[in-house]
């Protein structure tokens, strides 16, 4: 297998956590015979101080040849003063709305070694096993107008959905649904919005081609108190872009840290990958970043642009494994430690690079 992979490791953590995940990539490679090959362009805050915008146009013509793009995270506080269309986050919404990823999956499940590090009790997590499907290029984060009119202290978004834009992600969240436990939950506020209104009917109407999978609807306030208090009755959840933002990150209170997620946008010219966490600028550069989010969206890649189902599952069982082994980043340092080892990114890294070569040589 022949991959041709971007890597936007953008700012703060992103290059040390995409440069791990990056070298589980190549350990599958060496193992599988297989030819991948990484490309390095810049994104976000770090493309603001050198190129002067956070999408330089060498970076967007390489990600559209290329056959996956990987990317670390953007964002700094020393950009804060900016406006929205020049800020690091900004090169991240135009390099989503270029490649056409309209399908965000947002997998999080429980670590049952990370236990100790939710708030929530362990029956209540044991064995939750989430996919968010999030609708990625509509809604207040591309709806127009927008404006900030500091002299007149206003600020205006526009919320907007189409019954195509709706139809296509839902259709998405049901294919997966059917080849998981067969249950979809779809996110709105019908109650009070007229997009929700519109969400919810074109939900209905694909749900007509799904007829064995089950379908419920929850309004997205009472949705975020039951993904705190029964995360296992939940399979697909189906939200729109906000919405599916905040709950997605909600979940971490079940995965045991933000650095636990992975992410992978599908569905346009070429699939976009990132772990859900931010930048993380207070931490960078001293080897306190969680890489498990990055190496477990390597294990995306492999699946949704490779096609290589098992060197996947290699990598997830690897991560599990190595929490087994009672080792951890800082970040999952908590509770009782007694038996348990802190790593850092590094060590981390080639701890789960360790045992994936030892699940392919078995294999």
């Amino acid at each position: 297998m022949k991959l041709k992979i971007l890597v936007t490791a953008g700012d703060g953590i992103g290059p040390e956590v995409t440069g791990e995940a990056v070298a589980v990539l190549d350990e599958i490679a060496a193992e599988g015979g297989h030819e991948f090959t990484f490309t390095q362009k810049r994104i976000g805050g770090v493309a603001i101080v050198q190129d002067g915008t956070p999408l330089p146009k060498d970076t967007l013509a390489a990600a559209l040849a290329s056959d996956a793009v990987l990317l670390g995270a953007v964002g700094g506080n020393e950009f804060n003063s900016l406006p929205p269309d020049k800020r690091p986050e900004a090169g991240l919404l135009q390099i989503r709305a270029a490649l056409g990823g309209f399908a965000n999956l947002r997998p999080a499940f429980a670590f049952k070694e990370l236990a100790v590090n939710s708030p929530l009790r362990a029956e209540i997590v044991d064995g939750a096993d989430i996919l968010f499907v999030r609708e990625l290029l509509g809604g207040l984060y591309f709806g127009r107008p927008r404006a900030w009119d500091k002299a007149k202290g206003e600020a205006l978004n526009t919320m907007r959905y189409t019954r195509d834009e709706v139809v296509r992600v839902a259709r998405v969240a049901f294919d997966l649904a059917q080849k998981r436990r067969k249950k979809l939950t779809s996110v709105d506020k019908s109650n009070v919005l007229e997009c929700s209104q519109l969400w919810r009917a074109t939900v209905n109407e694909v749900a007509a081609e799904f007829p064995g999978v089950t379908v419920e609807h929850q309004l997205v306030d009472s949705m975020a108190m039951h993904l705190m208090n029964r995360p296992r009755d939940f399979d697909v959840v189906l939200t729109e872009n906000l919405f599916g933002d905040i709950l997605s990150d909600e979940s971490a209170v079940i995965t045991g840290s933000l650095g636990m997620l992975p992410s992978a946008t599908i569905g346009g010219k070429v699939n976009l990958y990132e772990p859900v966490h931010g930048s993380a600028p207070d931490i960078a550069g001293k080897g306190l970043a969680n890489p498990l989010g990055a190496i477990l969206t390597a294990a995306l890649i492999l699946r949704h642009s490779g096609g290589l189902e098992n060197e996947a599952a290699a990598i997830e069982t690897a991560v599990r494994k190595v929490l087994e082994q009672g080792f951890r980043t800082p970040d999952l340092a908590r509770g009782n430690m007694q038996g348990l080892t802190v790593l850092s990114t590094k060590e981390m890294g080639a701890k789960v690079r360790e045992t994936v070569k030892t699940l392919l040589v078995r294999a």
